[in-house]
């Protein structure tokens, strides 16, 4: 049981890290929605730890979130991605809303102030 329980752990960091390198990136590239990259990446982290030890198919829906959100396919010019930070944001939504964590929908942010909109 021990060595489950460490792969169990083992994933969650991994999948955490991905999180936190690729928030990383944003940062250094001075993206425009900052703000929302990073209530993204709060909600990953969230999904991820609550699923550690949930059934394979729901870690299956938090990793393909996750390789969503990191595997950005970047443009001509380095730093700026074919796919915006909304559809990212989609993908993450319907993920935590199947899983049954409306707690972890990330709402609309305005780019500009970076404040959260009011639903």
């Amino acid at each position: 049981m021990t060595g489950i329980q460490r792969n169990f752990q083992h994933d969650t960091d991994v999948l955490i890290r991905q999180v936190d390198n690729h928030l990383s990136v944003l940062r250094a590239g001075a993206v425009n929605d900052l703000r929302l990259a990073e209530l993204l990446a709060a909600s990953l982290r969230d999904l991820v730890v609550s699923t550690t030890r949930a059934s394979a198919a729901d870690r299956a829906w938090v990793r393909a979130a996750v390789h969503y959100f990191v595997l950005r396919r970047e443009g001509r010019h380095r730093g700026r991605s074919i796919r915006s930070l909304t559809a990212d944001q989609r993908v993450i939504n319907e993920v935590a809303l199947a899983l049954g964590r409306p707690d972890l929908v990330v709402e609309g942010v305005t780019p500009i102030t970076g404040t959260v909109r009011a639903a």
